[in-house]
């Protein structure tokens, strides 16, 4: 099929669906609105959220993506089979320069656990083809193969392993924050625009543009539903709530946090209930993948108290203080109430900075970003799930950018009882290529079993019975195309919490 076979066939296929067949003129006349690709996300057992931006010049310093004022009719097609022969569901969605021309449909009522493809027109244009598919149906617990990832910095690789991981045809990706960073031009492999650390709306929307824009990510947002938390880097790094870390860019941060917070849901395939109010947006949330698994997925940067002792890797007393939280009360018992329910086989905690204690030095020196800064915090949600006998319960992690795979214990000094695993993300670009030979286990931390500083991702396969982790890498990010390979694999069984070689 010719080029222009296919476009023909496209636009037919939507007239079909009772859209207006466009004139080669008309349709022209145009720029390309779809530049930032396609996306799906937050799958459940009769829907998903489908996900596109209209921005034809996507790095325009206006922030607005080349778009007029006015309101775009947007039409989306979901069906059963890749060429759209049966349309399973199909509609209109006003695309406003209010929300940057951003398209979040939510669909119901289609059949669960199956594949489905879907496509937008607007502008005379056809978008690209996405695969999406929803979650089994409640009752039903088939095998789940997962990807998880973290911290694409665009100035410090290529994004190949965002390549690798569409390759893989996997059903559910989840993306643990630093999908952006902030800062500004630097010396790396690829240059930020703009190039000065951003802080308004229209700045955060042209850094998403720039990194959507990408063509290995769209690759992965085309291959499989995302589900998105954040970090600090979609705002600032290293921020508290609404404490900043430092004071330049100069401003009002509550300002820069609701525009960053509004950036973040313009580009992510989330559904209205998590669009933002002001300076706040609710991203904590939990979602079912049939009876198999829980997931459970945790905000740690909006409701937090300031790290103890101004940051850094310290001994620190206050670190350990009962009243000092990570999560803010409220998510807190939301997390373990929704744990208490045991909704599913496992439980899957998607969350941010590292959990496991993780000693720095003999004297007790920790991260007060992580959750070594908010002990009792840690104490109650770990105590709590194991008081309530969730015996399978994974922590996926990213921000470190470095593999890790820990034993979560009941006390860590005594390593007396497992009572959980964490599993610990690279990052997909940031810190550059990293090297092979690079040991960062020590025996302060006898609970912590696999390190390994090199760029990729992880890979699980999920079943009743047990969870097989991949740890999956990539030698160079500086240079594009590199193979991804299993640089370490374990095996976690349902019921009997730990790490164990396959």
């Amino acid at each position: 099929m010719t080029r222009l076979q296919r476009r023909t066939f496209l636009i037919g296929g939507l007239a079909s669906a009772g859209a207006t067949i466009l004139t080669a003129s008309s349709a022209s006349a145009a720029l390309y609105p779809f530049t930032l690709g396609v996306a799906s996300g937050e799958p459940n057992a009769d829907g998903f959220v489908l996900w596109t931006r209209l921005a034809p010049s996507p790095l325009n310093a206006d922030g607005l993506g080349g778009m007029s004022s006015a309101n775009v009719a947007v039409e989306w097609q979901v069906s059963t089979d890749q060429y759209f022969t049966t349309l399973a569901a199909s509609g209109t969605f006003t695309a406003t320069q209010a929300w940057g021309h951003s398209v979040h449909v939510e669909l119901t009522g289609l059949l669960p656990g199956r594949e489905y493809w879907y496509r937008f027109r607007a502008m005379g244009h056809i978008s690209p083809v996405g695969r999406a598919r929803t979650a089994p149906a409640v009752g039903t617990s088939p095998s789940m193969k997962m990807l998880f990832a973290s911290c694409s910095h665009y100035e410090a690789g290529y994004f190949t392993a965002y390549r690798r991981m569409a390759e893989e045809n996997p059903d559910l990706i989840l993306h643990l924050g630093d999908y952006i960073y902030e800062g500004g031009a630097g010396s790396g492999v690829r240059t930020h625009q703009p190039s000065t650390e951003i802080s308004t709306l229209a700045s955060y929307r042209v850094r998403h543009a720039l990194y959507k824009r990408d063509p290995d990510l769209q690759a992965a947002h085309a291959a499989a539903p995302w589900l998105v938390v954040w970090d600090d880097h979609e705002v600032e790094n290293n921020y508290a709530n609404l404490i900043r870390n430092d004071t330049s860019p100069a401003g009002d941060f509550t300002a820069r946090r609701a525009a960053a917070y509004k950036a973040y849901y313009e580009h992510m395939p989330l559904r209205a209930a998590q669009a933002p109010s002001g300076a706040n947006l609710q991203l904590y949330r939990r979602l079912r993948w049939g009876s198999l698994a829980t997931f459970h997925l945790l905000d740690t940067r909006q409701y937090r108290d300031d790290q103890a002792c101004g940051d850094g890797t310290k001994l620190c007393p206050a670190a350990d203080d009962p009243a000092r939280t990570l999560t803010g009360a409220t998510q807190e018992s939301w997390l373990l109430n929704g744990m208490g329910q045991k909704l599913g086989t496992w439980d899957i905690l998607g969350q941010q900075v590292f959990f496991a204690q993780k000693l720095a030095a003999a004297d007790g020196s920790k991260s007060m970003d992580s959750w070594d800064g908010y002990t009792a915090n840690r104490s109650r949600i770990q105590n709590g799930w194991d008081a309530q006998g969730n015996t399978s319960t994974a922590v996926l992690t990213g921000d470190v950018h470095r593999s890790w795979a820990s034993n979560i214990m009941q006390n860590y000094s005594t390593q007396n009882r497992i009572i959980g695993t964490e599993l610990v993300t690279t990052s997909i670009t940031s810190g550059g290529d990293g090297s092979a030979t690079d040991n960062g286990l020590s025996s302060l931390n006898p609970h912590v079993k696999f390190y390994k500083n090199l760029r990729g991702y992880v890979r699980t396969v999920t079943t009743p019975t047990q969870m097989t982790v991949d740890f999956r890498t990539l030698d160079k990010v500086t240079v594009r195309d590199y193979p991804v390979v299993t640089t370490k694999s374990y095996v976690i069984q349902a019921g009997n919490p730990g790490l164990q070689t396959p």
